[in-house]
């Protein structure tokens, strides 16, 4: 019995410290294919409530509408860049209340019906690994024609910015980015049906 007991100890031991090693995006939950189809008037269908935020917090003047009806999710308004620098509203959809990581690695890419009648958009998958908010993301290239369009980003097309380019790592992503920016004073007029992975 004691050296049952011992050779317990010793594999517990083990399991602690491969524990111990292991990054913590193995424990991240796996996401569900569908973020969000705007069903509900406030949360997205993970059940976090949606957030909004526009340059007015980094000293612009954009102004910002979004409303959500009858399943879809419609974002206006007109984007005035502070000097220097670009212009910018995001909707960001979190997959987690407290901002924990989870698992899209399962999946190619994003994946969203949209509708652009004015603007330019992107989209970025936000990963906890990226501390200065130069997530990975892409600009949503279809035409302005008002029409709705099935668009797919791979992983794999998404970049940052400013910083040095690093492989989006998709176990670590604790939201998505709906973004409306421009370099001159503009307007954007969006309608987003529903947005997920592929």
């Amino acid at each position: 019995m004691n050296i049952l007991n011992q050779i317990m100890r010793h594999l517990f031991g083990l399991f602690a410290i491969a524990a111990m090693l292991l990054p913590a995006c193995v424990y991240a939950k796996e996401l569900p294919e569908l973020v969000d189809n705007f069903s509900h008037q406030s949360r997205n269908s993970l059940g976090v409530q949606r957030q909004f935020m526009n340059d007015t917090v980094a000293g612009g003047s954009s102004e910002s509408e979004v409303t959500v009806r009858g399943g879809q999710m419609h974002l206006s308004g007109k984007l005035i860049p502070p000097r220097g620098q670009p212009a910018w509203a995001s909707s960001i959809l979190l997959f987690d209340a407290q901002g924990k990581p989870m698992d899209a690695s399962g999946f190619e890419g994003i994946r969203l019906k949209v509708k652009i009648s004015q603007g330019l958009m992107s989209v970025s998958a936000n990963s906890a690994e990226v501390e200065n908010f130069d997530y990975h993301a892409a600009p949503v290239l279809i035409k302005a024609d008002n029409k709705f369009h099935e668009v797919k980003l791979p992983f794999t097309s998404l970049k940052r910015a400013w910083s040095e380019q690093t492989t989006l790592d998709a176990s670590t992503l604790n939201s998505l980015s709906i973004v409306a920016f421009a370099m001159q004073p503009s307007t954007y007029d969006f309608v987003i049906d529903e947005i997920g992975f592929y």
